[in-house]
């Protein structure tokens, strides 16, 4: 037996609460408020693109080179979790030279196991400051989309050398106007 009930004759009182376990379909008007936290992981039709982790590095400290060799100035590390990924390193590292006429030169080397791996040059820095000036502060932006095909930690290392000769002073990190930050960061995407 069913018995209906007509709401414009006197239906008064709170009904009981119900579950939504049955429910197949809602409205997406009918939805509001804030919804619980859910897991992805049975997610599908998303491509790939998806940052999976982020490792940041930042000192404030300067640095000095005096070497036509390259120097390391600034690292981060980063362990892929599958080889398919690949590596968007990004920085950003304060330059200045002790001498005038002095040139420097930047890149970023991928190390894995202790052995340099890959290199992406970046562009050389030359200051032509006449005879008692040097360049200060001069800021070299990078970025590296890198595919280091591997699951072993992976450090991305930041390195300048003189290009002149070994007597020029190269600072990394040179004081002007305050304290200069380089920093370097390293993202993983998911292929």
């Amino acid at each position: 037996a069913q018995i209906k009930l007509n709401a414009t004759y006197g239906l008064t009182g709170t009904l009981p609460a119900v579950s939504a376990a049955n429910l197949t379909s809602i409205p997406a008007a009918n939805l509001t408020g804030a919804l619980p936290a859910i897991s992805g992981a049975s997610l599908t039709g998303i491509s790939g693109g998806k940052v999976l982790q982020i490792q940041h590095t930042k000192h404030t400290t300067y640095r000095n080179v005096t070497s036509d060799s390259f120097v390391s100035c600034i690292t981060v590390t980063i362990t892929p979790a599958s080889s398919s990924n690949t590596i968007l390193v990004l920085g950003a590292c304060y330059i200045g030279a002790g001498a005038v006429d002095t040139s420097v030169n930047s890149r970023v080397i991928r190390v894995v196991s202790a052995s340099d791996v890959a290199t992406q040059v970046l562009n050389d820095i030359t200051g032509y400051s006449g005879n008692t000036e040097r360049f200060e502060g001069t800021g070299s932006a990078f970025q590296w989309h890198d595919s280091p095909a591997t699951t072993s930690a992976v450090t991305y290392d930041f390195r300048i050398c003189s290009a002149a000769d070994i007597s020029s002073v190269v600072y990394n990190n040179y004081l002007v106007n305050g304290n200069q930050s380089s920093q370097i960061t390293a993202m993983e995407i998911s292929a």
